[in-house]
């Protein structure tokens, strides 16, 4: 299904009493999902301790929902990477055709949050076992990646998913792609900051609100004060 701007409000209204019977909804992972078990746990790019990654983990409003909750977190962006379209546009992306994804550029504060705790956050906040799927969201534009800035990210990112594979802390493989950072396309000004500023909308309230509420509970001593 196309998450098309112009038509998703109405078709989610039509089609939310099901969602919610059979569960077809993007939902965080039940998983307990255990912290990285390395002594890499703080990494800087600079001499302000900040450091970037870029993840996808479905639909974006889901993951900047989530990680504008977490101290330590200066930024979040939502965009779009991985494909060979230049300049892609939002209904370009959800077409399918452009190779890109739909994903967040998170920048940190590794004084307050590692990337080791980032990593922790994104598998616990989707499900990284299902193919270019995240619930109801179908296609390779929400396929689960994590796009690094450095090798030591890479590497980290790669023990931490064979630790969770090792562990069967999902029931399936991960399928998460694992690849130095592409170019970065900025989305649509409209998407930016986008569940605080729409989250009574259908999506927002019957996808990305349980998701950003189950994150809340699972993360809620790495809290930003409110």
């Amino acid at each position: 299904m196309l998450r098309m701007q112009t038509t998703r409000n109405a078709i989610w209204a039509l089609i939310i009493a099901a969602l919610i019977t059979t569960g077809l909804t993007c939902s965080t992972s039940e998983q307990h999902v255990p912290q990285l078990q390395s002594t890499q746990e703080r990494m800087s790019t600079s001499t302000q301790n900040l450091d970037t990654v870029i993840l996808g983990a479905g639909c974006f409003w889901c993951v900047e929902a989530v990680y504008e909750l977490i101290d330590g977190v200066v930024s979040v962006e939502s965009g779009y990477a991985g494909g060979e379209k230049l300049n892609p546009t939002y209904k370009e992306v959800c077409s399918g055709t452009t190779g890109h994804a739909e994903v967040c550029r998170v920048v940190f504060d590794t004084e307050k949050v590692s990337f080791a705790d980032i990593l922790q956050m994104f598998f616990a906040a989707h499900d990284p076992t299902t193919l270019n799927r995240q619930g109801n969201d179908i296609g390779t534009q929400y396929r689960s990646a994590i796009f690094t800035y450095s090798a030591q990210q890479r590497d980290t990112a790669l023990a931490y998913i064979k630790q969770l594979d090792e562990s069967k802390t999902f029931p399936n493989p991960i399928v998460t792609q694992v690849a130095d950072a592409p170019k970065f396309y900025p989305a649509e000004d409209y998407h930016q900051n986008y569940y605080a500023l729409n989250g009574k909308e259908p999506y927002c309230a019957f996808v990305v609100r349980p998701k950003v509420e189950k994150f809340q509970k699972r993360f809620q001593d790495r809290l930003k004060s409110k």
